[in-house]
């Protein structure tokens, strides 16, 4: 028996990108899988995915999808509205809230007010789960909570620590999204502190995978590739580097954090491990066999900050969690998945 089974497990925001990998795991460590979401930007198509891998007959009852094994479930749901959070979440176990109104980094910068419904939502689920007895709260936070100071040199070597959220005794969370993010889990401690609810912030960093849509970077640069785009177009001066995490690695990650780490505190998901998005491609390029005659680097695009890297000192101390999938091995398995389903683009649409 693993921590897992047998447990009524809700997933907020589980029919995203990573909220659907979660559901999966979890299906197969032997939970009942409660999904909300509101599908502005997850997709029913996910869940169904899931279901159908595990055999399950799907039925629907009053607005709500059902499996006939275990009772999984999926309910759309506005978790803006706290009269309906309360009444979605009674009953459960374990809540792993992934819910947000999110994007790649041209959604962050662009729709920043679509960004602060964040707030409250998080202050919606985390409330609610502390009013219907919820056991423990994982909140699905960023790296965009860490000070823009901290990223703002190119070829930085510094790793951010889960302390340096308050750099200085100050925030400065990166635009909208990493406030709300920041805020999410300044609330989860709170009720930690006031009422001893139980839960773990989760610190994503550029998570991508098998389902990521391209509205994210490396979806949208294989899928350039793939197609043969030349010139073929980075956005920014392509310097700027990220701590790419693959997906099944931000679920193992989410799961060992839930289970063991209980006092409200945040702990880091990423490889500690950086590369420019020039390495990228590069990469991209050498998988799919095929390169551009000309890059071009499109500077009115957003960047993002210079240079991001998480230290996860804490999850390995802590959980004994480490990835397990280097970039070359998650890019191999993502452009598979790519060429085989061949999924519509949501960034032309």
């Amino acid at each position: 028996m693993n921590f897992y089974s047998g447990k009524k497990i809700i997933v907020t925001g589980g029919a995203g990108f990573i909220g659907s990998a979660l559901v999966d795991k979890l299906i197969e460590l032997g939970a009942q899988v409660i999904i909300g979401d509101n599908l502005s930007s997850g997709n029913l198509e996910n869940i169904l995915r899931v279901w159908k891998k595990y055999g399950f007959t799907i039925d629907k009852k009053q607005g709500t999808y059902f499996t006939n094994i275990h009772s999984h479930s999926f309910k759309k749901i506005d978790f803006q509205n706290y009269s309906d959070t309360v009444k979605f979440l009674k009953g459960g176990d374990i809540v792993f809230h992934l819910a947000a109104n999110i994007g790649g980094r041209g959604y962050i910068d662009n729709h920043p007010a679509d960004c602060c419904e964040g707030f409250a939502i998080n202050q919606n689920v985390i409330k609610a789960s502390h009013e219907v007895g919820i056991e423990r709260v994982a909140f699905a936070s960023s790296a965009c909570v860490y000070p823009i100071n901290l990223q703002k040199k190119q070829n930085s070597t510094y790793l951010l620590k889960e302390d340096d959220f308050f750099h200085d005794g100050w925030g400065n969370a990166d635009r909208e999204y990493g406030w709300a993010k920041l805020m999410g889990e300044q609330i989860l401690l709170a009720y930690h502190k006031q009422y001893s609810l139980k839960g773990v912030s989760v610190r994503y960093v550029t998570a991508y995978g098998p389902w990521e849509n391209d509205t994210h970077a490396i979806i949208a640069l294989i899928r350039r590739a793939i197609n043969k785009e030349d010139p073929y177009v980075i956005w920014g001066s392509g310097l700027q580097d990220r701590d790419f995490t693959y997906v099944s690695d931000i679920v193992s990650g989410t799961l060992e954090a839930a289970e063991k780490i209980t006092d409200g505190r945040a702990v880091n998901i990423g490889t500690s491990k950086r590369y420019n998005m020039i390495e990228l491609t590069n990469m991209i390029f050498n998988i799919v066999k095929w390169k551009p005659k000309k890059i071009k680097f499109d500077t009115s695009k957003p960047e993002g900050v210079k240079s991001r890297a998480l230290d996860i000192t804490r999850a390995k101390k802590v959980m004994g969690w480490s990835p397990k999938y280097p970039l070359q091995k998650g890019l191999e398995e993502t452009i598979s998945w790519y060429k085989k389903n061949k999924p519509i683009s949501v960034e032309l649409l």
